[in-house]
């Protein structure tokens, strides 16, 4: 296993785009469900208060995408997409395998680097991703389902993510 397949990867791009949310919701958008929260709660009774249940389940949420932004920017490798290839498999490549008899093509990498594309994503540590990372276009190998089963799957094209 390569080091990349230890941290996620993004490129420069989606880390200032992820790094502007974060700091969008530390600071404003926490005072914004505070303020939200704080309204809500000067309307009455709590028990039976929508708005401010509603408010206290957004303030969740937004203190999750907090926690999985921060843990992502700290551990991410920040770099270019590979710009040319030899048909290896590497994080930041769209990669199209026969799983299962059919074609899939897909991203390896985060899915905050794919964005506003409609391309799936698989992480590079998924079963599937860690089963071709560094394989060549033309392997065949296999990864374990997590029902156990093996699936065999064949690399047919590899090439950058163009973002």
């Amino acid at each position: 296993m390569t080091e990349t397949t230890s941290v996620p990867w993004l490129t420069q791009e989606a880390y200032d785009r992820l790094k502007t949310e974060l700091d969008y919701l530390s600071g404003e958008g926490r005072s914004a469900i505070a303020k939200k929260i704080e309204e809500a709660r000067l309307e009455g009774d709590l028990r039976e208060n929508g708005g401010y249940h509603a408010a206290k389940e957004e303030q969740g949420k937004q203190e999750a995408r907090i926690r999985q932004l921060r843990q992502l920017l700290e551990t991410a490798q920040v770099g270019e997409a590979p710009k040319d290839s030899d048909g290896t498999v590497a994080p930041g490549m769209v990669v199209t395998v026969e799983l299962a008899g059919e074609e899939e093509t897909f991203l390896l990498g985060s899915r905050e680097v794919a964005g506003g594309t409609d391309l799936d994503v698989y992480s590079e540590k998924s079963p599937l991703g860690a089963a071709i990372v560094g394989h060549k276009v033309g392997d065949a190998v296999s990864y374990k389902a997590p029902t156990g089963r093996e699936i065999p799957v064949k690399v047919i094209s590899a090439h950058p993510f163009q973002g």
